[in-house]
């Protein structure tokens, strides 16, 4: 009877449920993955949040829910993984769709238990029998009176969005990104969807290929079909415009579709795709030139650019200075200021004034800000201007334009020259969209350019900037070469210098040095790839303190509360890290940051969001979308200022309000998620920003991403006071690996084409204009 009972009886198997954080690994070929997921339901004996996952699987897509059957295992060096055998996507019923529906930030008050209550009541009709009788919601136990009212309110005001949240639930699909859908498509979502899923790999931001790979799949559009291959082709080109490449070459972009259509390879061909690639240039949604296959857009910002900068350069300076009135006026700067300008200095501002356009490079502490100041000062005593903007008028516009990319880079100008200073957005006068007020039919009034912080921007902005440049403006261009280059596509400031057609001084002499900075030190070792004993020594200014990964956060806390205990404010003290979702990221830091420098009191009002989310009154955060209405940019930083509760607003809806630099934001519950914590930002979010104090993890989990720009680059951020915790070795080897991740954009050639023209033009002018006369 017992070994019958043995027989009879199967074991419960063992399951994960959860939601992929990153893939950490991953062969075509063999099918063999590694990710990190975090667990969401597991009847395995793990008590850890995450676990990284091992086995023949396909890449999965963050943001779902799958459930992983397998074992734990126990890997000598990385300790408890899990063993995937076979897996399954989650796909949400209709009812699931309903409770997920009610239960978003759309309905306030009402949770997940409450959402499943009403649902388990009132069935797959739940919305529709509300809508018809609000007195149904009085069947739900524990539901009050007035969350039902509200309940109802919200109902009404999203009538049309349930039935579109739901049907798109059934392919897996959440609240975020059915709101990106429903503002795309209104009522022919669904429909769209059905018919030509591809269609949204374009239209919406964060629908990936593979996703709409499987809405196809799901309602039988065949493998080979023409789009399918197009939108892979599209796919592949933006893909690669999100790594910084202005274009792709023919083979490259055929072995990228090839690699996107993984399955399909035995039947789909580099002909079929060169196929569908020539149709695409019929139908004129790319462009070829020889191999080079371009999105329209990137092809004429790039093309435009070069043909601007030529346009630029052609004209002639109104008026240049002999070397003795330069001498006299630097002088009496120098008095003024009270300082003394070096050779390599002086050269500089002289080159800059003689110069239609040149370019100002050069790490920390060689003194650009210092040479940005001279040169504007030079201008006006030699022309004779003002440096002050309420002398002018309409008839006399202010002659000295500055800008920079991002609003904290053009503060920092603003507070070095005394001068005025915006983004480039703003000084274009960017409204949202594509659209600028400022272009070459409305160029920019003024004599003199200057752009600090240019290695920040991409070909596109580039291209903008320079339409509105009128042809008599000076302009100068200031960068330091060896930060990260632009987040969007193009390396505009190193292909500048990769020619000989723009003047270019490099400044090298570092003066903060002599002030015995150790951080200056540590940056221009880098910058010649060294990093030993000397660059890492502790001084005033910089601390190495080296400890193992599990010790990493409770170092940066420590180090957080000390600042804090000598007075420093959350705005001075800025921890900086490459990645998001690992155990010393972005999120888990700015969450155990938040809990320590801003933690719950009857003082602070918050506002919960999912995932243990809460935004507090005090909070520091960060804007993670241009919001030009209301003048707030992308990587803004500021302070939650207040936040009200729904009956206390016009709206009768929760408002939470941001101050960034005294320019205060209103933000409703659905807008939160244009913010972020921001007591740890990523490197790349602080391209053109100083902090007096910087906090720097550096893990070997961060290994990957490890490389000489990117932790320059987080190294140069910090004025005063600089803290890297960590693994050394990790670090020295970053400071080792120069990013070999070449950039295809074509503006050198471009710029050398319209170059040649000019002077080939002036030749075969020269010839026509000769006559018998002129050898007599």
């Amino acid at each position: 009877m017992e070994k019958q009972l043995e027989e009879n009886f199967e074991p419960e198997k063992g399951f994960i449920k959860g939601e992929p954080l990153r893939m950490i690994y991953h062969n075509d070929e063999e099918h063999f993955s590694i990710a990190l997921v975090k667990i969401i339901d597991t009847n395995e004996s793990f008590d850890e949040s995450e676990i990284v996952l091992k086995g023949h699987f396909s890449p999965l897509d963050e943001g779902e829910h799958y459930t992983f059957y397998g074992r734990v295992t126990n890997h000598p060096k990385f300790g408890e993984q899990y063993q995937v055998e076979h897996y399954q996507k989650e796909v949400p019923t209709s009812k699931e769709g309903i409770v997920g529906y009610l239960s978003s930030d759309l309905f306030y008050g009402i949770g997940k238990r409450t959402a499943e209550n009403i649902v388990a009541i009132l069935g797959e009709q739940t919305i529709s029998r509300i809508l018809q009788d609000p007195s149904v919601l009085k069947d739900v136990p524990g539901l009050k009176q007035d969350k039902a009212d509200r309940l109802v309110a919200d109902l009404k005001q999203h009538q049309g969005f349930e039935h579109i949240v739901i049907g798109l639930s059934e392919y897996g699909f959440g609240l975020q990104m059915a709101q990106k859908i429903y503002e795309a498509y209104q009522d022919q979502a669904l429909e769209i969807l059905q018919e030509d899923p591809y269609q949204f790999v374009f239209d919406i931001q964060g629908f990936g290929f593979k996703r709409a790979d499987e809405v196809a799949s799901h309602n039988n559009i065949a493998f080979d079909h023409p789009t399918r291959i197009q939108a892979a082709c599209m796919y592949a080109l933006n893909q690669g415009s999100s790594h910084g490449h202005v274009y792709m070459t023919f083979e490259a972009l055929q072995d990228e579709v090839l690699s996107i259509l993984q399955g399909s390879s035995g039947v789909i061909t580099h002909e079929i795709i060169s196929r569908e690639i020539a149709q695409l240039v019929e139908d004129e949604k790319v462009l070829v030139e020889q191999d080079k296959v371009y999105l329209p857009s990137l092809f004429f910002a790039e093309a435009g650019f070069a043909k601007q900068l030529h346009r630029v350069m052609l004209s002639e300076l109104e008026e240049e200075f002999t070397q003795a009135e330069l001498m006299k006026v630097v002088g009496e700067i120098e008095d003024e200021e009270s300082i003394s300008y070096g050779k390599e200095q002086y050269d500089a501002i002289e080159k800059a004034l003689h110069s239609k356009m040149m370019i100002l490079t050069g790490g920390p502490g060689t003194g650009k800000t210092t040479v940005i100041k001279g040169i504007v000062n030079a201008y006006a005593k030699l022309k004779r201007k003002s440096l002050k903007p309420a002398d002018y008028g309409k008839d006399e516009p202010f002659p000295f334009l500055l800008t920079a990319p991002t609003g904290r880079a053009a503060k920092r100008m603003n507070e070095s020259t005394g001068l005025p200073a915006v983004t480039i957005h703003r000084l274009l006068g960017w409204t949202g969209g594509e659209s600028f007020d400022k272009d070459q039919n409305n160029q920019l009034s003024g004599k003199i350019l200057i752009i600090d912080e240019f290695s920040m921007v991409d070909i596109w902005l580039a291209n903008q900037l320079f339409r509105a440049i009128p042809s008599d403006m000076q302009v100068l261009l200031v960068g330091d070469e060896d930060q990260l280059p632009s987040v969007g596509p193009g390396q505009v400031l190193s292909d500048l210098l990769s020619t000989d057609y723009i003047p270019a001084t490099q400044l090298q002499e570092v003066y903060r040095q002599k002030e015995g900075s150790q951080i200056i030190r540590l940056a221009h070792d880098m910058k010649k790839g060294k990093c030993d004993e000397e660059s890492l020594a502790k001084s005033h200014d910089f601390s190495f303190i080296t400890c193992h990964e599990p010790q990493v956060l409770p170092v940066i806390q420590q180090v957080y509360q000390k600042a804090m205990a000598r007075g420093h404010t959350l705005k001075d003290i800025q921890i900086l890290a490459p990645m998001y979702r690992t155990k010393n990221g972005i999120h888990q830091l700015n969450q155990e940051i938040q809990a320590l420098a801003n933690p719950p009191s009857r003082q602070r009002r918050e506002i919960k969001m999912k995932d243990d989310l809460t935004y507090r009154s005090g909070d520091k955060v960060i804007q993670l979308v241009n919001q030009p209405e209301s003048g707030v940019y992308n990587g803004d930083i500021g302070e939650i200022v207040a936040i009200y509760k729904a009956d206390e607003t016009k709206e009768q809806k929760e408002k939470l309000v941001v101050s960034f630099e005294g320019k205060e934001v209103e933000y409703l519950r659905k807008d939160l998620n244009q913010l972020m914590h921001a007591y740890c930002t990523s490197i790349h979010k602080s391209q053109g920003s100083e902090f007096p104090i910087v906090i720097l993890p550096v893990v070997r989990g961060y290994s990957r991403m490890l490389k000489r720009n990117l932790l320059y680059t987080a190294v140069t951020r910090s004025k005063q006071s600089l803290i890297i915790c960590g693994d050394q070795e990790a670090f020295k080897r970053g400071v080792d690996t120069v990013d070999t991740n070449r950039r295809f954009t074509d503006l050198p050639d471009k710029i050398k084409i319209y170059m040649e023209a000019e002077v080939k033009d002036e030749e075969e002018l020269n010839e026509e204009e000769l006559s018998p006369y002129d050898f007599m």
